[in-house]
């Protein structure tokens, strides 16, 4: 038996989602998302007690993911030539120290700066992460995993709003001690991960005019500028803006406007999880096709909505189109990736994510400098639909 195949037990195979491996990269997959979603229900909170203006309140997405646009590839060369856990763990445990210390923070400037720092930590987890599911299964197998990854993540994004919204009833603070849960992630994957390591001998520079050729193929610049707006959509006008716009129109506490997005979240974990029966019915390409029209008219309804609960139809919608998308982009770039440069492949994917969660709260806050809260949904919609007929162009 290897780590590729599921393990038959008394005549059945195994559950994927019980290997001990993924469950691990379960909880690392956790952490990637911990350091926004915790804290965007509180963004109006924060603006407010730090008199910090709405279009300047995405620097706490900006100077977090700001780090990764540079980092991120350098780190996923390295998990390459090293391996994986040697670039991993302290990632994490850099990420638990400056998040936490982020509590202690009270000025504006210096809790950009303990970001920044925390945003050093996560460059790498996002995409190595995705890197080890590569590695650890193949085939349909490794899909499935990213699903179940991708499920797993969207639980975070579903859990963290709301508690981060609850904790920030008792200070606004309180929720940047979430972060410290990396720590002893961090001795687990040490103690604990058992996975294969590649073995890169061969010189550096030919390793890099490999990995380089290998990326230069029409499928995979696809999947990478699909990734990029992707997250220009989700970090702009979702996960910074939905919540000022539900604060301003509704007139509601962070706890409820968490809640309101944990929506999202849901819809996005159970479709993950059901991505191997969908693969099976249509083709990964037309799902990753249909997922940004899913995007763009969940986008399109939001500045006609007038109640707060009949938000949540866009907010299925978008669940719908993230919850096929995420899993099927990041299991197409890792079957492209040989494994001795799949470290590289996923964290160049890696930067192009956190470049587009740097653009989009600094692209949607032009947008709604220049045409208001509505006019940064609308040009969401557009941009997912533009991102759609260029699949249908170059796939």
């Amino acid at each position: 038996m290897t780590l590729k195949e599921p393990v038959p037990q008394n005549g059945s195979i195994r559950p994927l989602y019980l290997d001990h491996n993924l469950q691990i990269v379960f909880l690392i997959t956790l952490m990637a998302v911990l350091g926004v979603a915790s804290l965007t229900p509180v963004f109006p909170k924060i603006a407010k007690e730090l008199s910090v203006s709405p279009q300047s309140i995405g620097l706490l997405i900006t100077v977090f993911t700001l780090p990764g646009i540079v980092l991120t590839p350098v780190l996923g060369v390295l998990a390459d030539r090293f391996g994986r856990k040697k670039i991993l763990v302290p990632s994490l445990m850099l990420f638990g120290i400056a998040g936490g210390a982020c509590a202690l923070a009270r000025d504006f400037q210096l809790l950009l700066i303990f970001r920044f720092f925390q945003g050093v930590g996560a460059a790498s987890i996002g995409s190595l992460n995705a890197t080890l599911i590569g590695d650890l299964f193949s085939g349909k197998n490794r899909m499935v995993a990213m699903g179940y990854s991708s499920s797993v993540l969207s639980i975070g994004t579903a859990t963290y709003p709301a508690l981060g919204g609850f904790i920030a009833l008792f200070g606004w603070y309180y929720p940047f001690l979430l972060p410290l849960l990396a720590i002893p992630v961090g001795l687990l994957v040490l103690f604990s991960l058992k996975n294969p390591e590649p073995d890169n001998q061969q010189d550096f520079f030919k390793y890099l005019r490999a990995a380089w050729k290998s990326m230069k193929n029409i499928r995979v610049l696809s999947y990478f500028t699909a990734n990029l707006f992707t997250f220009i959509i989700l970090y702009g006008a979702f996960l910074t803006f939905l919540p000022i716009f539900i604060g301003n129109r509704f007139s509601t506490s962070p706890f409820l406007i968490g809640l309101v997005m944990s929506c999202m979240s849901v819809v996005t974990a159970i479709t993950a999880s059901q991505l191997g029966p969908l693969i099976r019915i249509f083709t990964d390409s037309r799902l990753l096709k249909l997922s940004f029209i899913l995007y763009a008219l969940g986008l399109l309804l939001i500045p006609f909505v007038h109640s707060l609960w009949f938000l949540v139809l866009p907010i299925i919608l978008f669940g719908l189109a993230h919850g096929t998308n995420i899993p099927i982009i990041q299991a197409l770039i890792a079957g492209e990736a040989p494994m001795e440069y799949r470290g590289a492949f996923m964290s160049l994917n890696g930067m192009i994510l956190r470049l587009g969660q740097t653009l989009g709260p600094l692209v949607m806050g032009a947008v709604y400098v220049l045409f208001g809260i509505s006019g940064v949904f609308f040009a969401g919609s557009v941009m997912a639909l533009g991102i759609a007929v260029f699949l249908m162009v170059t796939l």
